[in-house]
C-alpha cells in the first residue's frame, strides 16, 4: 500500500531545504510551493521569516535520535500550532483531506507546521520508527524522509553518500 501522506512529507522536506539556509530566497520558497500544488503563492518577507522560524522547529523532528523523541517533538508542535482536525476540499482537484491548522487561509507558519506534522506523524505511526533524518555528511545536513522500506538512510542522496565514501577511502589510502 502506498503511503497516503507521502506528498505532505516530501513537501515538508523540500521546503525545509530552501528555508533552513540563513537568508531564504522568497522565489525559491514560492517555487517549491508551486511544485507542490500551491497556485501562485504570494509571500511577503514576513511570511518567509515566519516559514523559516517554523522550519527550524520542524527540523527537530528530523534531528530526533529515536522514535520517542520524534513523537515528543511532533506532540509539542501539535500542542503549539494545531486546532481541531477538520476535513476540507478547498483545493480544486485534490479532494477531501485532513487539516489541523486553524483556517484555510491562516498564517503560512501554522500551515507548514500542522500539514507537515500530520504527514510526519502518520509516517511515524505507520513505520513505528523516526520519520526521517538529517544527512550524515558534515558538508550537507539536509533533512530527508524515510518513506520506503529497507535499511535506515544516513544520507539525503546517493550523491552525498558517494562523496562521503570517496572521502573516507582517500583518507585511508
Amino acid at each position: 500500500m502506498a503511503f497516503p501522506h507521502r506528498d505532505s512529507v516530501q513537501r515538508a522536506v523540500d521546503l525545509l531545504i530552501v528555508l533552513l539556509v540563513p537568508a531564504p530566497d522568497p522565489a525559491a520558497v514560492a517555487r517549491v510551493l508551486r511544485e507542490h500544488g500551491e497556485p501562485e503563492p504570494t509571500l511577503s518577507p514576513e511570511d518567509v521569516a515566519e516559514l523559516r522560524a517554523t522550519a527550524l522547529e520542524l527540523r527537530e523532528v528530523f534531528a530526533a535520535r529515536d522514535v520517542a523523541s520524534a513523537a515528543s517533538v511532533l506532540n509539542a508542535l501539535f500542542a503549539a500550532y494545531a486546532g481541531p482536525p477538520r476535513l476540507t476540499d478547498h483545493e480544486e482537484g485534490y479532494g477531501w483531506h485532513l487539516h489541523a491548522d486553524p483556517a484555510d487561509d491562516g498564517p503560512w507558519g501554522a500551515w507548514l507546521v500542522t500539514s507537515s506534522a500530520l504527514g510526519l506523524a502518520a509516517l511515524l505511526a505507520e513505520r513505528q520508527d523516526v520519520p526521517g533524518g538529517l544527512c550524515a555528511s558534515p558538508a550537507c545536513g539536509k533533512p530527508f524522509a524515510h518513506t520506503g522500506g529497507g535499511s535506515p538512510r544516513r544520507y539525503c542522496s546517493s550523491r552525498c553518500a558517494t562523496r562521503e565514501r570517496v572521502a573516507a577511502h582517500r583518507a585511508r589510502g
